[in-house]
């Protein structure tokens, strides 16, 4: 029973860690290394406050609980 509940007390904190909120400037970086990775040469990533993010299509990330967005716009050439 006590290796049961150690199982359910352990999962729990597995579960809340993994959700934990992310700052903007490390939620960006890793955004930014994927776009990367893909080759794509020029584009805008931008953190903004959520009154700004009104293109719904441009939202990458959320960040900051919530409170701010990530904005990507591909830039063409």
């Amino acid at each position: 029973m006590i290796r049961v509940a150690f199982a359910v007390l352990a999962s729990l904190l597995a579960t809340s860690a993994m959700a934990a909120p992310k700052p903007c400037e490390e939620l960006k970086a890793e955004i930014e290394a994927k776009i990367q990775a893909r080759g794509v040469a020029s584009y805008t990533l931008e953190i903004v406050p959520n009154a700004e993010a009104t293109d719904p299509s441009m939202i990458v990330g959320s960040c900051d609980n919530g409170s701010k967005k990530i904005v990507y716009q591909k830039n063409d050439q």
